[in-house]
């Protein structure tokens, strides 16, 4: 039995970022698709939260841990994965500052940005997720769409500046969260500045399979929402 199960949804970018780790760091894991699953007494039994991705582990305090962040950042810690999380206090500090970037701000706006096109459920107490009108919705969603520049360019400048990768020659676990979450970008043809559509490039030939394979759900997920809205 492998050490490692992770709970998933295929279309998610947040459950892409840990299938391409478990992927890359070549660790031994199974992998169950939660859809329709999430709400269940079982699944609510170990997480409260619903939330995927999760991975479940007779080591962990509870069994389990959800977060993709965290997930990666326990696993790297727990099977010595310095590649792709520096020992090095500082280095970790900067992958870590990144992920947070990541999750704290940039991605609050690619889900404003994209969810209302793929379809997704929107975040309570936001305007997408209220009743007001379609066209202060849109508004809402331009806004959010207008927001993604600055810290794309946040990446760019600081995070990056001038390295190949958030990790510098290599991909980072920080570098994976970011590459997963530019993939929902392409529901609303968001126009990547060049240097994040190299990255992009850059990350997937670096991982190969680890990366396309997992991106390839998420693509297919794209691909046939954009097909509903031209219907």
């Amino acid at each position: 039995m492998s050490a490692i199960k992770l709970h998933m949804l295929k279309p998610s970018v947040n459950n892409m970022t840990v299938r391409v780790f478990l992927r890359a760091g070549k660790l031994d894991f199974t992998e169950d698709d939660a859809w329709g699953k999430t709400r269940s007494d079982d699944f609510l039994a170990r997480n409260p939260a619903h939330l995927t991705p999760m991975i479940e582990s007779a080591e962990l305090p509870k069994g389990v841990v959800w977060e993709s962040c965290a997930i990666m950042q326990y696993l790297a810690n727990k099977h010595g994965l310095e590649d792709f999380y520096p020992k090095s206090p500082e280095a970790r500090a900067m992958v870590d500052s990144a992920m947070f970037y990541i999750i704290g701000t940039l991605y609050p706006y690619v889900a404003r940005a994209t969810y209302p096109m793929l379809g997704f459920p929107q975040y309570a107490g936001e305007v997408g997720a209220s009743d007001a009108d379609p066209a202060t919705k849109g508004a809402a969603q331009k806004a959010a769409t207008a927001a993604l520049a600055e810290p794309l360019e946040v990446f760019h400048k600081f995070y990056m500046s001038g390295k190949p990768f958030i990790g510098g020659a290599g991909p980072s676990i920080a570098d994976i969260r970011l590459a997963a979450t530019l993939e929902f970008l392409a529901v609303i043809d968001y126009p990547l500045p060049a240097w994040a559509k190299a990255f992009m490039s850059a990350i997937e030939a670096r991982l190969g399979a680890a990366y396309s394979e997992p991106a390839a759900d998420v693509r297919g997920y794209v691909a046939h929402m954009k097909s509903q809205t031209k219907n």
